[in-house]
């Protein structure tokens, strides 16, 4: 590879983490003006809040009717836990695993609640797991979009209508850019921070017919703490589903929440928010096409994401280094970025292959994707030749 030129044009915002993620275009805290702050979130003003954020999800994402939607404490990791230690244990489960999340909740299953029962389906970072092995007699907990591995499943055709379990679907980082299809899913969790940019702590929990029946006719052997308890005497709490939320939410963070989702309704909604996120996908798989020394940690093209996508390093050089020496090489391609103010907290996850991680959901604009990809090249240079000369 030759040596970069330093680009002269800069992204207009560096803001390209993988959460919390981007702001919408355009975002400023004054939008939040109209917050329901110092009021309670009982009050019939909070609870309209709650409501229209409610109404306006089912709205954009199109989730069926019957399905029920609740915000609920912890984001997605609160959702997914209290869906595990609610819904888990009428049946055997299994656990699929890809990457960072949901190598987690294979955790909580099997080594803290202690399934009889659980089997797990792994694969490594940038692969997928044998979807036809899937069991579906059993209930099945999986990751839609890999945060952590870029890597997503292609669609719902693996999962049958008549299936005997439920299917548990961890959609953090797919909600608003993928396709969901929601006649597959009995329970799915995302959080705010994601896609849509919203602040952290509040989750979405969404159940089907088939979830709520699982909650009315089962109980866990286990004590539920009272921030999961989704039942009383038998019966949904159908107020969390309405706007009356287990424990004090952020109203602050509810308006920045409504705020992203009338900015996704003035784009056109879901498609529009789709097509923004295919959209910048396309850019980086330009550069990569054209570049030797990159490419995506996902193989198969169809697999992979269009919101977190992750790059690996495939220049021999840098594949000749020791383990420790590739993890230091790529961590300072990203802090050379982030000093630089280019790109701010785009380094793989802890836990993943060294490498970048780029958030192209639909908050980011094409334009600063386009301005960042030349970066990708200076930094990489840099790193390169002060490797050599240090040699």
């Amino acid at each position: 590879m030759t040596e970069a030129t330093r680009p002269a044009v800069r992204p207009a915002r560096p803001h390209f983490s993988s959460g919390p993620c981007a702001k919408r275009p355009g975002w400023s805290p004054q939008n939040l003006n109209d917050a329901c702050v110092g009021r309670s979130h009982r009050s019939k003003e909070g609870k309209a809040k709650l409501k229209l954020a409610i109404d306006k999800t089912r709205a954009i994402l199109g989730v069926p009717e019957d399905y029920k939607i609740g915000i609920v404490p912890a984001s997605d990791t609160g959702a997914v836990e209290m869906a595990l230690w609610s819904l888990l244990g009428a049946r055997g489960v299994d656990m699929l695993a890809w990457e960072s999340f949901g190598a987690g909740w294979v955790t909580d299953v099997m080594k803290q609640l202690k399934l009889d029962g659980a089997r797990k389906l792994e694969a490594g970072y940038g692969e997928l797991p044998d979807l036809a092995q899937v069991n579906f007699d059993n209930d099945v907990v999986f990751t839609w979009n890999g945060t952590t591995s870029g890597v997503r499943v292609p669609n719902g055709d693996w999962i049958p209508d008549g299936r005997a379990g439920l299917t548990f679907c961890d959609a953090t980082s797919a909600a608003f850019a993928q396709d969901l299809p929601w006649a597959k899913l009995d329970v799915t969790t995302f959080s705010w921070q994601k896609v849509m940019g919203g602040e952290a702590a509040h989750g979405m929990l969404i159940l089907s017919p088939r979830a709520v029946e699982r909650l009315e006719s089962y109980t866990p052997p286990w004590p539920l703490p009272k921030i999961f308890r989704l039942t009383k005497g038998g019966k949904l709490i159908d107020g969390v589903f309405k706007g009356e939320t287990i424990n004090t939410p952020s109203m602050l963070c509810v308006e920045d929440y409504l705020d992203a989702l009338q900015w996704a309704e003035g784009l056109g909604g879901l498609p529009a928010l789709q097509a923004r996120a295919d959209g910048n996908l396309a850019v980086i798989a330009e550069f990569v096409a054209k570049t030797d020394w990159i490419d995506f940690l996902c193989a198969d093209e169809a697999n992979r994401s269009n919101t977190s996508v992750c790059l690996k390093v495939v220049d021999p050089w840098f594949s000749a280094l020791d383990a420790e020496a590739q993890a230091a090489a790529a961590k300072k391609i990203a802090s050379l970025l982030g000093e630089e103010d280019i790109a701010l907290d785009i380094g793989a996850y802890r836990d993943a292959p060294p490498g970048l991680r780029i958030w192209a959901g639909a908050t980011i604009e094409k334009s600063d994707l386009e301005a960042l990809m030349p970066w990708l090249d200076w930094a990489y240079g840099e790193v390169r030749r002060s490797q050599a000369e240090a040699a």
